[in-house]
């Protein structure tokens, strides 16, 4: 069993996204820590990239503050370094988890990259433009450092998720809504039932993001799914500023993770 995988053996897991450098590095460092001690299971860190296709108006924004503000992938295993024996402390144990999209880690070169995720204390990656049938162009490398790559899994992918799942690690990560990242009033999609065909295909977690940001949305999502995925709603109040950020960000989680273990 993989670090990611561990986290959904005990409870439901919440998994909070935030995007590295937004608005700087330092701050990102101490949201970070913000997180793991309201209660986040696992951390995703988003890697800033010019044409985030998956991602909507607030993340898009928040991939912009980053860029503006300098960052580079270089900036960011710095970032997850200077945390890694934090997170990794018994009373906190929080995998890290970068996402971000292809063509910045093709550019730093595949071996490479994954052999700085593994010096840093990454423990897997999320790449959304990565189809499960090109997976194979950094399979290779990943198993080799030992970085659990994440598959993601669309409401839509009907008789494709068998093959899509096949050889998956961490946790599945299924879309909750097409179309873009962002908070939504409303989740129509059929999650108990997108769930159920998962559990028919792999034994690993499957946890739930894109659009959740509410504690009813949580609530509802972990009666069939064994985690879920929260990133705008946590952006957004990043966005917003004030004199506490990594205050509002702890309370928010805390209020979300209530719900997601009640």
């Amino acid at each position: 069993m993989s670090r990611i995988t561990d986290k959904f053996s005990n409870r439901k897991a919440f998994i909070a996204y935030l995007m590295a450098g937004d608005p700087t590095i330092d701050a990102t460092r101490g949201y970070v820590l913000a997180l793991a001690d309201a209660g986040a299971d696992i951390i995703e860190v988003g890697m800033p990239f010019s044409d985030p296709i998956a991602e909507g108006e607030v993340i898009q924004a928040a991939n912009g503050r980053a860029l503006s503000s300098g960052t580079t992938l270089e900036a960011i295993f710095t970032l997850c370094a200077s945390l890694k024996s934090e997170l990794s402390a018994e009373n906190r144990d929080v995998p890290l988890v970068l996402m971000g999209y292809l063509n910045p880690i093709f550019r730093y070169g595949y071996d490479a990259f994954f052999e700085r995720c593994r010096e840093c204390g990454v423990s897997g990656v999320i790449i959304p433009d990565l189809p499960f049938e090109e997976k194979d162009e950094v399979s290779e490398h990943c198993e080799r450092y030992g970085i659990d790559v994440i598959t993601l899994i669309a409401p839509t992918s009907g008789e494709r998720v068998a093959r899509a799942v096949d050889g998956a690690q961490g946790f599945i990560y299924l879309v909750s809504s097409l179309g873009v990242t962002g908070a939504r009033t409303q989740i129509t999609t059929d999650i108990a039932a997108a769930v159920a065909q998962l559990r028919r295909h792999t034994t690993l977690p499957v946890a739930v993001g894109f659009g959740v940001h509410s504690p009813e949305q949580a609530a509802k999502i972990r009666e069939s799914a064994d985690g879920v995925i929260v990133g705008s709603a946590i952006v957004d109040i990043i966005a917003q500023g004030g004199d506490d950020v990594a205050g509002a960000i702890g309370a928010y989680v805390r209020g979300m993770i209530d719900a997601n273990h009640e």
